[in-house]
């Protein structure tokens, strides 16, 4: 039976954990392989004035120190409450992995280690790391699908990832039971490092380049000053910043809260267990690999001679610290735990003990209950923050330990050249809004936590807090006839069905329920007219004397002239495409922007921030919320609208990308002629209570013409096999034309092509490798988020840009 050893600590609310012991084999919990060096004391000396005060000593924290300090930056300066690796960094358990399920983090997961393998060289500490590659294993069918699906997306990146058999999992892992495993997704050079040692390694480089690490020194005040820097304030005294970078763990809500704002986080309890000797691994004449069993739902890995392993329980037995939220972490917590709860992991340690037999006659030596920070969904919030100038942040990291050093260098690049390096939108902190309140914040990350390991499909969808203040004026009409996704808060339809119809949630890597309905719906909008509700789309209005400065120097495109709309890109400095608009100039000087939901304020702060550095005298009007969207498609678009409006929609009177204003049915709406399905179209905004309303008017006039709902599955699939693209002349001197001269003489090296597969049933879902001639068409897979820019921006393939 698995037994708790002698060493077993019960009892105590909160305790400390011990640091000491010495160094040998694969690293301890329990012995820091760093403690020989002894801890860098804090600095003595202060500093009145800083270009980047980061607030959190946190391996994440430091990381971004250490990075900003080696790349260049002077006045560096970290400030943290108690002392460095305080919070959640000094009891992780350390795992790092090339694997990602996603394609932008993977490249996060790289720079993390890489940097990790040459630390200890580059600062004399002693990091403990262990690279003896990773194995996922598959016990079902489904797992052996996910892991095919992953590897048609892993060809274009640096790391190595193969999918390796029953016969070479027992050989490099001899210690498991191979009755159920299938395959195993193999990740060379994935592994573990010791958190403490490491965010000791990156503080003495920090300081090598010239930071300073300023503990005990905790932020009592921050104030906000009208030339866009910061008052920072501490117990030491006072420090006026450029920037503060919020990298706070745990507290980091507290320091939102400094400002105004709730950063949508919340503690989760996480358990691991550390076994004593193991005389069948301490005979092992090579470290075993991490392994993650996927249906078990937790990962192990050799601690020394014995077993570390941990499990993500479900989201009916995780325990969230919500406490914390409501009440705030409690004065001088830093390096305590909870009291274990072996009953709440137990059915994952009967897993483990299944897969790995060994462990039932192993004696525990240490349970580590530690707190955690999750965000909603659980990736962390990276970037500067849309409505607060200068205000960063590096919050929210489950996996703090692998993602430290890619997004130290990441944050880094971004701040000292303006620009994120490569895209990582799913990071933005502005993702999150009004509508993310804190019993939503609960309800997924419990979700979140307990799906650690679920199965990774395609067009994934999660239902925890859902829905949320964000609903369109359609969604009780329309909610029990379709399948909702979930976009930025909004419920917007999917996909529609029939009552003959499979209307359940079915995922899959292959063609399931939704594909017939999709291909209805698509015949519908070439054949006839379809209606499709678009108010997730993000809507800002800029006026006032200076707008058409602002937008002309915004955007690489010509403005358009009043009662015109195109399509126009806001570029970094170094030309790569940061975001993508529909521009409508309603009247002179006014404009009506629309991005897609997920950019709404990813785009909106770029604007903000334009605007208020460049001095220009504009109103910027977030009306996302206020304005509801239809969209009407289709060969007899154009018949059926006509019938419920006094306007003329002849094609003579309303061409293709002009935009009036007129009642439908005396309901007042903003409509551009302009359609992502490539068809005949419009786009009707109009006021968020009027969508029911409109919606009944417009399906009652299309009775005789056929019409019928469709959602986005098929607007997407319309859209891509258009594929038009034509670019206007743009004379004023909008951010990055220079770059975009320079990367014109010298030629472009790729260029967007459309490719049409024959399958019967696996379809491709973007992002999979390309091979040709036995090759991956991608020459530099390291390179090719960074020079693509935003993937979500540059894929898409609406080809107006010129405006009428």
């Amino acid at each position: 039976m698995f037994r708790p050893g002698a060493q077993r600590l019960r009892g105590l609310q909160l305790r400390s954990f011990p640091l000491r012991g010495s160094p040998g084999r694969p690293r301890s919990v329990c012995a820091r392989e760093g403690e020989e060096n002894a801890p860098l004391s804090a600095e003595t000396r202060w500093k009145d004035r800083a270009e980047t005060v980061i607030i959190g000593g946190g391996c994440v924290g430091v990381s971004l120190a250490y990075h900003l300090a080696k790349a260049g930056m002077k006045d560096v300066v970290l400030l943290e409450k108690s002392e460095l690796t305080a919070g959640s960094t000094w009891h992780a358990a350390g795992l790092t992995t090339y694997f990602h399920p996603g394609i932008n983090l993977k490249k996060i997961h790289y720079d993390s280690i890489k940097l990790y393998e040459k630390l200890e060289e580059e600062t004399g500490q002693v990091v403990g790391f262990h690279q003896p590659g990773s194995i996922r294993i598959a016990t079902t069918p489904v797992r052996v699908d996910e892991f095919k699906y992953q590897m048609t997306r892993t060809g274009w990146h640096a790391t190595e990832q193969y999918i390796i058999g029953p016969e070479k999992i027992q050989e490099m892992f001899p210690l498991l039971n191979m009755n159920k495993i299938l395959a195993g997704l193999y990740n060379p050079g994935d592994g573990h490092i010791d958190p403490y040692s490491l965010t000791m390694a990156l503080a003495a480089g920090a300081r090598k380049y010239g930071a300073l690490l300023k503990y005990p020194a905790p932020v009592t005040s921050l104030k906000p000053r009208s030339d866009g820097t910061w008052d920072v304030e501490t117990p030491q005294g006072s420090m006026r910043a450029n920037r503060i970078v919020n990298a706070a763990g745990f507290w980091a809500r507290e320091v939102g809260q400094m400002i105004g704002l709730e950063h949508p986080l919340i503690p989760v309890q996480h358990q691991y267990v550390v076994t004593s000797t193991i005389p069948e691994v301490k005979a092992l004449k090579r470290e075993l690999p991490v392994l993650r069993d996927l249906e078990g739902s937790y990962y192990l890995r050799q601690e020394r001679d014995g077993l570390l392993f941990g499990p993500y329980e479900s989201q009916e037995k995780m325990k969230l610290q919500d406490s914390w939220v409501t009440s705030g972490v409690p004065p001088g917590f830093g390096k305590e735990l909870f009291e274990s709860d072996l009953d709440r992991i137990m059915e994952h340690v009967e897993a483990a003990m299944e897969m790995v037999p060994v462990l039932k006659k192993a004696d525990i030596i240490n349970i580590v209950n530690g707190p955690i920070t999750y965000s909603p969904d659980i990736l962390p919030m990276v970037g500067p923050h849309q409505g607060v100038r200068n205000y960063w942040v590096a919050i929210g990291f489950g996996y703090g330990i692998i993602h430290a050093g890619g997004v130290g260098k990441y944050l880094s690049d971004w701040i000292l050249h303006g620009e994120p390096p490569f895209d990582l939108i799913e990071l933005d902190p502005n993702r999150y809004g009004k509508w993310t309140t804190t019993q939503y914040t609960e309800a997924k990350a419990r979700e979140s936590y307990g799906f650690n390991n679920i199965v990774g499909y395609p067009k994934e969808e999660r239902f925890a807090g859902r829905p949320t203040q964000r609903i369109s004026g359609l969604y009780k009409t329309l909610k029990s006839k379709c399948s909702m996704g979930f976009h930025a808060g909004w419920e917007q339809p999917h996909w529609f069905y029939k009552p003959d119809q499979d209307p359940g949630y079915r995922p899959s890597f292959r063609r399931t329920n939704w594909f017939e309905p999709v291909g209805s719906e698509y015949k519908q909008v070439m054949q006839k007219v379809g209606v499709i509700d678009l108010s997730p789309f993000g809507k800002f209005t800029v006026k006032g004397q200076d707008s058409v400065r602002l937008l002309d120097h915004l955007f690489a495109n010509v403005i358009p002239q009043v009662g015109c709309t195109n399509i126009s890109h806001m570029l970094t400095p170094k030309g790569r495409v940061y975001a993508e608009l529909t521009v409508s100039h309603q009247s002179p000087g006014e404009f009506l922007l629309i991005t897609g939901s997920g950019s709404e304020l990813h785009d909106l702060r770029w604007i903000e921030e334009e605007a208020v550095t460049g001095g220009y005298n504009v109103e910027i009007k977030n009306m996302t919320d206020v304005l509801g969207v239809l969209g009407v498609a289709g060969p007899h678009a154009r018949k059926v609208l006509q019938k419920l409006t006094s306007e003329d929609l002849s094609d003579g009177a309303f061409k293709f990308l002009q935009t009036k204003a007129f009642k439908v049915a005396n309901i007042p709406v903003t409509a551009i002629r302009i359609s992502y399905t490539g068809e005949l179209g419009w786009e009707l905004y109009h006021r968020r209570e009027d969508s029911a309303a409109l919606y009944d008017i417009i399906m009652n006039a299309g009775q005789e013409e056929g019409i019928d709902n469709f959602g986005t599955y098929a607007m997407n699939a319309l859209r891509l096999e258009k594929a038009f693209r034509a670019w206007g002349s743009e004379p004023a001197d909008f951010i990055g034309k220079q770059a975009l001269k320079q990367i014109k003489a010298k030629g472009l090296k790729r260029r967007l092509v459309c490719l049409t597969l024959a399958t019967d049933d696996v379809d491709p879902e973007g992002n999979e490798s390309i091979w040709y001639d036995g090759k991956v068409s991608v020459e530099d897979p390291t390179a090719r988020a960074a020079a693509a820019g935003p993937r979500h921006k540059l894929s898409s393939l609406f080809p107006f840009t010129v405006g009428c």
